[in-house]
């Protein structure tokens, strides 16, 4: 019976590698290909000594690569599993492929399988990297190399693809159990990354996938992608990170998963981000006195200033407006704007109440609906530090005036609207003599946050044309 599939190997002084893949997926009887990039150990030996057909061409990236493995060998099956030489099939997958059947998969262009990655000998399965799916199989003819990157590859399928959660490859590359192996080689990678983020800076590069969060495994990648590109440089490894750490529990991975994510996740991840600046300061064009570009530490010190001017200022304003030993009456009779404040949401709030049918009044600073009881609204239920952390990031960003001065109206309005209904529905279904773990304020400010953040990702992405336009008719140095 023809087989179903071919596999395809990629392949450079793999030899401590090769023999162990080339066993896992021993006795499935599909042809096997390997393209070598100038091997100078015994790779080659165990490749024709395998049956494998063997083809050379230098290595310039893996995108590239590939391109040149499906486009030159002599593939015969409908299918291809494209694989690394640092990867193992383990027998549940490879029990999957002794029964795959092309009838089976009519209307399907690729397949992706489970990922386990493994660092200095340890199953590294937090951090967003267990489960992990890789298109792997794909139709030939159909599927093909994405050379629209440069160092992070993949391939793409038009149509219906597939996830099989079960079963696995294994990736273990046992030369990153030396240290300067696997930072020699990411700092290799980090040349690659950091050109490709500069020729996308410059619309010189674009992704070829649709990103979508609720897509297949590779478009929720392409999503996140797009988001880290709107990060601020020099943050983003620490917010990533963190997330890794925190959020995807890469805290529980142990000693050596948690070296491993400050390596790719942070260590990696800032080189990339320090050799980005090189290359652009290598431009005479790209300074920012000339093209109004802010760059992100710059960015980064002017929010971070705005945000503890305002946030403080509101604290010590409210410190000496209240009662105290630093008290001025002047300013609380006739310039307190937080007490302004809180008069105008109670106002609203009362007037909405009442056009609900209830009876509703306020004192300035309680809320008292009949039958329900009475709201008391407090410094902190004003969002005077979601405004501060809002306004600091618009003012702080590089758009034009009327821009900033259109979104930030517009975002303030909504803080407070939003604030309104929070009072309204407090009114009249909070039980203040409840126990609760998490109180009203760190529910509705974690919902604003998440909003806000949001709204501001969007603002950058959708507008945000000021500060890369110049770059984008500039030649780059590399």
């Amino acid at each position: 019976m023809n087989p179903a599939y071919s596999f395809i190997i990629i392949t450079y002084n793999e030899g401590q590698h090769l023999p162990r893949l080339l066993e896992s997926i021993g006795r499935l009887n599909a042809p096997v290909f390997i393209l070598d990039s100038g091997s100078d150990d015994d790779t080659l030996a165990i490749a024709k000594k395998a049956g494998a057909t063997v083809l050379q061409h230098d290595f310039e990236n893996h995108p590239k690569q590939w391109d040149f493995a499906l486009k030159n060998f002599d593939i015969k099956t409908p299918w291809i599993i494209c694989l690394d030489a640092d990867q193992v099939v383990t027998p549940e997958l490879k029990e999957k492929l002794a029964n795959f059947r092309n009838q089976d998969y009519q209307g399907v262009n690729g397949i992706y399988f489970n990922r386990k990655n493994f660092f200095k000998g340890s199953w590294i399965k937090h951090g967003g990297y267990y489960p992990f799916y890789l298109l792997k199989m794909i139709r030939f003819g159909v599927g093909y190399s994405d050379l629209n990157e440069n160092m992070d590859h993949r391939f793409i399928v038009p149509g219906k693809t597939e996830v099989w959660k079960d079963g696995h490859i294994l990736e273990e590359n046992l030369k990153e159990n030396r240290i300067s192996f696997w930072i020699a080689k990411h700092n290799r990678y980090s040349d690659l990354l950091a050109q490709e983020e500069v020729e996308r800076l410059q619309k010189m590069r674009q992704q070829t996938l649709k990103p979508s969060l609720l897509g297949s495994p590779d478009e929720r990648t392409a999503w996140l992608k797009q988001l880290w590109w709107q990060l601020p440089r020099y943050v983003r490894p620490m917010l990533y990170f963190t997330y890794r750490m925190l959020f995807q529990l890469g805290i529980l991975e142990g000693r050596t998963g948690i070296i491993f994510h400050f390596l790719q996740g942070f260590w990696f991840r800032l080189i990339v981000d320090i050799k980005i600046d090189e290359i652009l300061k290598s431009g005479q064009h790209l300074k920012p006195a000339n093209t109004g570009q802010l760059s992100p530490l710059k960015f980064i010190f002017r929010f971070l200033a705005l945000f503890l001017m305002f946030y403080y200022f509101n604290i010590l304003f409210f410190g000496i407006t209240n009662p105290g030993k630093h008290y001025y009456p002047f300013l609380a009779n006739h310039f307190n704007y937080i007490q302004g404040l809180r008069w105008l949401l109670l106002s609203i709030s009362t007037q909405v109440l009442n056009w609900l049918g209830f009876s509703a009044i306020h004192n300035g600073t309680e809320l008292l609906v009949a039958g329900k009881g009475t709201l008391g609204v407090v410094y902190s239920c004003l969002g005077l530090g979601l405004m501060s952390f809002f306004a600091a990031f618009v003012i702080a960003y590089p758009k034009k005036t009327k821009q900033k001065v259109i979104f930030l109206i517009t975002g303030i309005l909504t803080i407070q609207f939003l604030n309104i209904l929070r009072f309204v529905l407090l009114a009249l279904f909070w039980n203040k003599n409840s126990n609760r773990i998490v109180d009203h304020h760190t529910v509705f400010n974690i919902i604003l946050y998440i909003i806000i953040m949001a709204s501001l990702y969007f603002w950058v992405k959708q507008g945000d044309n000021h500060l890369n336009k110049h770059a984008q008719n500039q030649p780059v140095n590399l």
